[in-house]
């Protein structure tokens, strides 16, 4: 059992809101008739463990929910760089505004929304099964 609880009538959404994909998508996602728990990453701390249970939900590893391209990566580190994960989260912990793309807990689905118009799609399959949608 995870720390993170899903209901599939809630939809989760962690997003940076000093980011314009996160503030537009946290406006899509508000638009819809489910109740919806917005976690904005620069005001509300994500664990180290919560951030390693979206990734594994997510199908990827901790370094990949960051965007090594952003200006606030590259000042302090090297885009090539080979870390460990508990340095990946440390990043994250210092710098949430690096997370690549808000990420979206639709009932016990976990998606990177790479933009607004991503949840739509989504949220037109509730109901189906996602994994041919939404490969990992």
């Amino acid at each position: 059992m995870g720390v993170i609880s899903t209901n599939n009538n809630e939809i989760k959404l962690y997003y940076h809101s000093e980011n314009s994909l996160g503030k537009q998508t946290l406006a899509y996602v508000q638009s819809t008739d489910k109740k919806v728990l917005a976690i904005d990453i620069s005001q509300i701390k994500v664990t180290g463990t919560q951030w390693i249970e979206l990734a594994s939900h997510l199908g990827v590893t901790v370094d990949k929910l960051i965007n090594r391209e952003h200006p606030d990566f590259s000042q302090h580190y090297n885009e090539n760089a080979n870390m460990e994960e508990e340095d990946w989260l440390k990043i994250l912990d210092k710098n949430p505004i690096v997370l690549t793309y808000p990420i979206a807990i639709i009932g016990n689905r976990y998606v990177q929304l790479k933009g607004p118009a991503d949840f739509v799609k989504y949220m037109d399959y509730e109901g189906e099964n996602l994994d041919e949608q939404n490969p990992k």
